[in-house]
Parts: structure tokens; sequence; C-alpha cells
């Protein structure tokens, strides 16, 4: 089994993507958040904006130019409703994706939600040396992700894309 340094603090950006959440009520986004400073990792860039595919896709791409951004996490927009745009607006830009996240996340939904869990384009991937992430947006959906799949890899996922 791969071993991973546990004490690898990781620098991310948080991104909340959403046409009505406001710093004051994006739960969602807070707690992404908390979760990385509760595990010792620290948020140095965090926006919310509208469900608009050339703003999602700008942005990550300039997260992915700031060198000390390790990790970018996206909440919202990940749906089938018409203005769900995320999905499209990140994956085309991977270079490599994490096939078994969008998997592993969708089957641990489907213990809590039933079906509806397929309706989750939650991904993940690397752009540039980044590792990237894709979540729904509702709290329940970010717990699961950040608990069961995000803190207990984010920092071998880090380590592999750093590898030479």
């Amino acid at each position: 089994m791969h071993k991973h340094d546990q004490t690898i603090a990781v620098d991310a950006a948080v991104l909340t993507v959403s046409d009505s959440r406001t710093k004051e009520n994006d739960a969602s986004g807070s707690l992404i958040q908390n979760l990385l400073t509760k595990h010792g990792h620290s948020t140095i860039a965090y926006s919310i904006m509208k469900d608009e595919q050339s703003l999602i896709s700008r942005t990550v791409t300039g997260w992915c130019e700031n060198r000390s951004i390790q990790a970018i996490i996206v909440t919202g927009g990940t749906g089938f409703s018409p203005r769900d745009v995320t999905y499209e607006a990140v994956s085309r830009l991977f270079d490599k994706e994490m096939n078994g996240f969008g998997e592993l996340f969708r089957s641990l939904s489907y213990d809590e939600i039933g079906p509806k869990a397929m309706f989750s384009r939650a991904a993940a991937g690397s752009l540039d040396g980044r590792a990237i992430y894709l979540l729904p947006g509702s709290e329940n959906a970010v717990k699961l992700g950040m608990e069961k799949l995000i803190l207990p890899t984010i920092q071998h996922f880090i380590e592999e894309l750093n590898r030479l």
C-alpha cells in the first residue's frame, strides 16, 4: 500500500458555483474551509461565482497559475439542470481525470440518498500539477466528499502530482 506523508499541509482554493449563494449564506463553501482547517490545511483563495462556464474555467486556470495553490475544491453546478455547467467548465481542462473519485462518490451517496445519486457529476482530476475536485453544492454532499474521499487522500494526491 502506498504510504503518504500525513504531515503535509495542503494550500487550497475553494470555489462555490451558485446563482444564489453569498459569503453570508455559503454553507457548503464554509464547510469545505472549516474541514480543511480542522485537518491542518489552509484555504488561500475563496470565491463565489455564478454558473457561467467561461468564468469557472478562467478562475480554475488562473488559480493553477498560482504556484502556492496545490488543490482546488469546487462545490456546486454538478447536476443536470441547464444552469449546471461546472463539469463542462472544468473536466475538459483536466490533464488526467480520476475516474474512481466520481464512481466512489456516487456509490457512497447511493447509500445515503438512493438512486438519485446517479445525477451527481462529482469528479476529480489534475491540471498543471494541481489536484482538482468537483463536488455537488449540498452540505451533505460536501461533508460526504470531504470526509470520506478528499481529506483521507489529498496529501497522497499532492505527493503523486509532485513525483518526478
